[in-house]
């Protein structure tokens, strides 16, 4: 059945008070690790002239928003974190909005890009098609979302303090195309490894001409 509203503010809420309790631990933890695959995967598929506008979603302490920024582009991150937020804007000089991925209140048709890298799992399932939605508006027509998410067999509770869902590739791509999104390529991570050494579902996809009816 779907949370009630209160149960959805208090997934929120404890989730974010996990990260608000680790965040330094969490940078020490994350800050050198590699997503330039993921970061070109964004990029080589945004069409026409840079810089691009990109937002971060779930942007943490804003390692990816220092990559965007070197990189030229407009990035603005956006994380439910008040201490992530803090760093990020700290970290990267850019301007980052606190928002939590469950009242999201984006303006429309703003991005050229939207990286969402380890973030959307903590969407439970019953709110992901509405976020997806809520992504794809955000975007400016043909523009395009990155996503990298843990892959399962569509569990859904808590893990150490945080709230996650692991989505079936079959399952994740039929909840892009229902949200309006056309699938522009998929591939597993770390590279380079077996697949069943690969826990992480990296997709593109880029905005629909038109909203699902």
């Amino acid at each position: 059945m779907p949370a009630s509203r209160e149960e959805l503010g208090g997934i929120a809420e404890r989730t974010l008070a996990h990260y608000d309790a680790t965040a330094e631990a969490f940078w020490q933890g994350t800050r050198d690790h590699d997503v330039r695959q993921n970061i070109a995967a964004l990029l080589r598929h945004l069409e026409g002239p840079a810089p691009f506008a990109i937002l971060d979603l779930g942007c943490g302490p804003g390692r990816d928003l220092i990559a965007l920024r070197d990189l030229g582009h407009e990035a603005i991150g956006v994380d439910g974190a008040a201490r992530f937020v803090a760093m990020a804007r700290a970290h990267s000089g850019c301007e980052v909005w606190q928002q939590n991925l469950l009242a999201l209140t984006l303006p429309e048709r703003r991005f050229d890009g939207i990286f969402a890298n380890a973030v959307l799992q903590h969407v439970p399932g019953s709110e992901i098609a509405r976020v997806l939605l809520e992504l794809r508006a955000a975007l400016r027509p043909r523009g395009v979302l990155f996503s990298s998410i843990p892959r399962g067999q569509g569990e859904e509770g808590w893990n150490n303090g945080r709230y996650s869902v692991y989505h079936e590739p079959a399952t994740w791509r039929r909840l892009g195309a229902a949200a309006g999104f056309v699938e522009l390529e998929h591939y597993y991570r770390p590279e380079g490894r077996p697949r069943e050494q690969q826990p992480w579902l990296a997709s593109a996809w880029r905005r629909g001409d038109d909203l699902p009816r």
